[in-house]
């Protein structure tokens, strides 16, 4: 059931929204011991706001768009009252006095918060292994990663725990899960959400999107979390259009743009190629020319970024000092050494690895050589892409070069970890927004993800096209069977 469908029912009265909370919350608790998703489940707070809904209803009141419909939050989002971790021990008990802009949206839209999502520490990571509360798993096989860093999130979305999440992208952790776990994932465009309230990471790469099980429920979503914000002074002050409106309407005469790069990677699966370019010929099917694109400088991308998201996440995550909140290591004979204790036993191995490459980078004599010299990269990386819409609508690229991979197998190669985003990072970089969705399977039934691309502010657009290819491809009815997938 979509969310659409679940607002005529709750309106008809035939299911109330705190029966829907119920089903959700009991498919938690069967299906979460295994899959790991959430790190903490609202279960309480969840029934007050379906019952504050229904009560609305028989009040015959003008409900919201999203009235009733079970959602999950990735741990980086704050939520006023209720534990906002990161999945570190560095705040492990931190409870923010006050709301996200983006959950502040959705609470006053009716949705109902079923519970906070695991992810990798500080959104450090393309697994969830990173977690220092354990890792989730995927769905679809337990023994495989469901992806990261928002990997909780997507989780709970395919092994059927919520009608929707939030996650964070910084440099494929929305799109990257989605395809592992074959959900819809979309990173808007930069500044299209406001980030007021996310957890930062690296603040010129992170943004704020949702995961749902179809390209209509991540448009209603989508529409509610969208706009400006005065708190967040890189929001976008353009108006929010009519997404859910955006859906309909032929594809005949829109050109696709197959990235030649991403296709020609040494490390693509030739099942997800193959998987993808089926996808492809679909939307030929439909109307679309395909037209294939030279990014020259997209294979630069893994490089750019970590140079740029560690140095902002070593300024980033110097507030942790011990001092305001977060992890404290009492019994230290300085203020020196107390930070150094306290950073040292708060942070995981890859969050301290990342802020040691950021604070190298940033380190007097090497900033020209390696950030600044990462930004100039960046902006090549933006302009091939501007020259890339100048002949295309929309992009078309494998999500990832692989489906899920088993746990441990990147274990002792973080450079094998962090090629897993190859084919998202650039999007990133470039500010542009980007959608995952399921496009097929491999042998083993596991999922494969598309990824479409489209310019600066032009969701409406990926979720048309997106949209149009799920309905005709249908490709969740042919899904092979999975015990924890509904």
């Amino acid at each position: 059931m979509g969310i659409a469908e679940w607002r005529q029912q709750l309106r008809s009265g035939e299911v109330s929204a705190r029966e829907l909370t119920d089903q959700h919350l009991e498919r938690i608790a069967a299906v979460d011991p295994t899959v790991h998703a959430f790190l903490e489940v609202t279960a309480e707070r969840a029934r007050a706001d379906a019952d504050r809904i229904d009560a609305a209803r028989l009040a015959g009141q003008e409900l919201p768009p999203l009235a009733g419909v079970p959602l999950a939050i990735k741990d980086n989002l704050c939520t006023r009252g209720i534990r906002t971790t990161c999945s570190s021990r560095m705040l492990e008990t931190f409870v923010p006095p006050y709301e996200s802009s983006v959950t502040g949206r959705l609470w006053q839209a009716g949705a109902v918060l079923l519970g906070k999502t695991n992810l990798d520490e500080f959104a450090m990571g393309s697994s969830t292994e990173t977690s220092a509360f354990g890792p989730s798993r995927n769905p679809w096989d337990p023994e495989r990663v469901p992806g990261g860093s928002s990997g909780g999130s997507a989780a709970a979305v395919a092994a059927g725990e919520c009608m929707g999440s939030l996650g964070s992208d910084t440099g494929g952790s929305i799109r990257q899960p989605a395809s592992f776990c074959g959900v819809v994932g979309l990173k808007p465009t930069y500044g299209r959400v406001s980030r007021w309230g996310l957890v930062a990471f690296a603040s010129s790469l992170d943004q704020v999107g949702p995961f749902s099980r179809s390209v209509a429920d991540t448009a209603e979503i989508l529409q509610v979390i969208a706009g400006p914000d005065p708190r967040d002074a890189t929001c976008l002050s353009a108006p929010v259009p009519d997404y859910r409106a955006a859906l309909e309407g032929s594809l005949q005469g829109l050109r696709v743009g197959m990235i030649r790069q991403c296709f020609e990677q040494k490390g693509l699966d030739p099942e997800v190629k193959a998987s993808v370019q089926a996808a492809a010929q679909q939307l030929e099917a439909m109307g679309c020319e395909l037209v294939e694109v030279d990014c020259p400088r997209f294979d630069d991308g893994i490089a750019t970024y970590y140079v740029i998201a560690p140095s902002e996440a070593s300024a980033n995550l110097a507030r942790y000092d011990g001092v305001k909140y977060g992890l404290r290591i009492e019994g230290a004979a300085s203020l020196a050494e107390m930070t150094a204790r306290s950073r040292a036993e708060g942070f995981g191995d890859e969050v301290q690895r990342r802020i040691l490459i950021g604070t190298y980078a940033l380190s007097a004599g090497y900033v020209d050589a390696f950030y600044r010299k990462a930004q100039q990269v960046r902006t090549l990386i933006r302009r091939d892409f501007d020259r890339a819409f100048e002949r295309v609508d929309v992009l078309l690229s494998p999500t990832s070069p692989t489906t899920a991979f088993r746990f441990g197998a990147h274990a002792e190669d973080p450079l094998a970890m962090y090629l897993a985003d190859l084919l998202t990072i650039p999007a990133n970089l470039a500010g542009l927004p980007a959608i995952s969705l399921p496009c097929g399977f491999d042998r083993a039934g596991l999922p494969i993800g598309l990824q479409l691309i489209a310019g600066v502010l032009q969701e409406g657009r990926l979720l048309q096209v997106a949209h149009q290819y799920e309905q005709a491809a249908a490709v969740m009815a042919k899904r092979p069977e999975a015990p924890l997938v509904l």
